[in-house]
């Protein structure tokens, strides 16, 4: 993996501009900022054409490049947001330990791996599923005050700890920050889906966006990587650097 911006000097590296080829580089380059301050990135991927999605899933437009950042991306946060639809369709698992990244994580306070929080208005989930049955840390639950009452009880049965982010039937993306980080989940990160990503974006809480744009054509009708409620202005994103492997570009941008 090599970088594109910002451009690197020609004599950077013996063999030219900078490789990223370890899980070492890449995790200094995707380092959350210092100080402590709560930071919602999110991480993404899209087609040429805009797709976020081939036959209802991800993993389609991924290569081994995407998943090295995908891990990287994990072994930096504290905690995993995500929507409760896109781990019907993903069939999402725990975070795991990795060897490579303990240190980093011990020296930064955190633990083996990253929580994943899981963002449901009904709890409608499997909670026979890994992801409840066998998390190195307990799975969080983000619903709103009104949530079903037997569907709660099942999630805390199963091990999974509910968390009250909304005041009515669903959260509100702004409290979903502000009682992780309450919980010292500061470092975070959201990997969607589309719909969950809109209501992150238009509630102004998206700090930086990391997108893979594939070097794919998909056609079709699949959602973009956000779908859901629109932001009267366009908020404008500043691009952080480019990498690129195998045609695959990795970009990284910070709101303002």
């Amino acid at each position: 993996m090599r970088r594109l911006f910002p451009a690197p000097a020609p004599a950077e590296t013996p063999d030219g501009p900078e490789a990223l080829d370890t899980p070492e580089a890449l995790a200094d380059a995707y380092a959350y900022p210092a100080g402590g301050t709560p930071w919602l990135r999110a991480n993404m991927v899209s087609s040429l054409d805009g797709a976020a999605r081939h036959d209802g899933r991800s993993q389609p437009l991924s290569s081994d490049a995407d998943m090295r950042v995908f891990g990287v991306l994990r072994a930096l946060a504290d905690v995993v947001v995500v929507g409760a639809e896109t781990v019907r369709q993903e069939g999402y698992r725990p975070a795991r330990a990795r060897e490579a990244f303990a240190d980093r994580r011990t020296a930064a306070g955190q633990g083996p791996a990253a929580t994943i929080a899981v963002v449901s208005a009904r709890l409608d989930l499997d909670f026979a599923l890994p992801l409840f049955t066998e998390p190195l840390v307990p799975t969080l639950l983000l619903t709103g005050e009104d949530a079903p009452a037997d569907r709660v009880a099942a999630a805390e049965k199963a091990g999974a700890r509910v968390v009250r982010a909304g005041s009515g039937a669903g959260v509100e993306p702004a409290r979903v920050v502000r009682e992780l980080a309450a919980l010292g989940l500061r470092r975070m990160l959201t990997e969607g889906g589309p719909r969950l990503l809109a209501q992150f974006a238009a509630a102004g809480v998206v700090d930086e966006l990391c997108l893979t744009i594939a070097p794919l054509l998909t056609a079709g009708d699949a959602m973009r990587i956000m779908n859901g409620p629109g932001i009267t202005d366009p908020v404008r994103y500043t691009p952080l650097s480019i990498l690129e492997e195998d045609g695959f570009l990795f970009t990284r941008y910070v709101r303002g």
